[in-house]
């Protein structure tokens, strides 16, 4: 398989706070990744270090073959997307008079913000990603009036029509109640099992968001890797416990994990 990230004893230090410690991570084509974690676990220091907006203080990384210090990264990050609830507040300030398909079609432009003169294709091919993401009949709409969870399938949407190898999905579900979220893990799923979909990085703090796409799981606490391999090994009782110091069962049903917090 062709290896999509590498990671090789990284450490992050800031002051004298070791923010990650010796961390070792290999991603490989056709494999798509759970990065899980509680708050203050490293989570998003680890997604700076990948798109190289920070650097490590010790350690190797290879991105899609190159390693950081012998590339040009802004071109590099071309081909890596990145979902967040973050952007999506940030396009609703900034872009948000905007139509959901101009935000869309923006991304096959490598602009962060709208592109209103998009060419006639790029137009029509919003418009399909849109529709694929569950969104037909909500192109034209004002991206600020689209709820919650239409403008993060609207960014799934931007993001695919870059054709991506890598796509970083960073808390995607974050403030989306039980419909949104569910709509958007369905439309997720099922993208990502078409066999020319990027290599996903999902990264969450909420285990039954594991969707059954997802193929391996990474555990991190404290800026540590706690464990990691294939998500039924590694989302299992004992290593989630150990993950948010609690006793929890876990039961899989429809490929997703379920767990239940037993009684302190």
């Amino acid at each position: 398989m062709n290896t999509v990230l590498n990671l090789r004893g990284v450490s992050f230090i800031r002051g004298h706070r070791a923010i990650l410690r010796d961390l070792s991570w290999t991603v490989e084509a056709g494999q798509h990744w759970v990065l899980l974690g509680p708050n203050g676990s490293g989570k998003t220091s680890l997604l700076n270090l990948i798109m190289g907006y920070q650097w490590p203080s010790a350690g190797a990384i290879e991105l899609l073959g190159h390693r950081f210090g012998t590339t040009d990264l802004r071109l590099l990050r071309r081909h890596v997307g990145w979902v967040s609830a973050a952007l999506s507040d940030w396009l609703g300030r900034h872009h948000g008079h905007r139509p959901a398909w101009e935000v869309v079609a923006a991304g096959a432009l490598g602009a962060i913000g709208s592109h209103p003169h998009s060419d006639e294709p790029t137009r029509r091919s919003a418009f399909a990603w849109l529709a694929a993401f569950g969104l037909a009949g909500r192109e034209e709409t004002p991206y600020q009036l689209l709820s919650q969870g239409e403008r993060q399938r609207t960014l799934l949407a931007r993001a695919w029509l870059a054709s991506p190898r890598l796509l970083i999905l960073d808390e995607p579900c974050a403030g989306l109640d039980l419909s949104g979220r569910e709509q958007l893990l369905t439309a997720l799923n099922r993208l990502a099992a078409q066999p020319d979909s990027p290599t996903l990085i999902y990264v969450t703090h909420h285990p039954e968001e594991v969707i059954p796409v997802i193929t391996h799981a990474l555990l991190l606490r404290a800026g540590e890797v706690l464990a990691q391999g294939p998500k039924t090994a590694v989302i299992a009782p004992a290593e989630l416990g150990r993950l948010f110091d609690l006793p929890v069962e876990v039961q899989w049903r429809g490929g997703r994990p379920w767990v239940t917090v037993q009684p302190l």
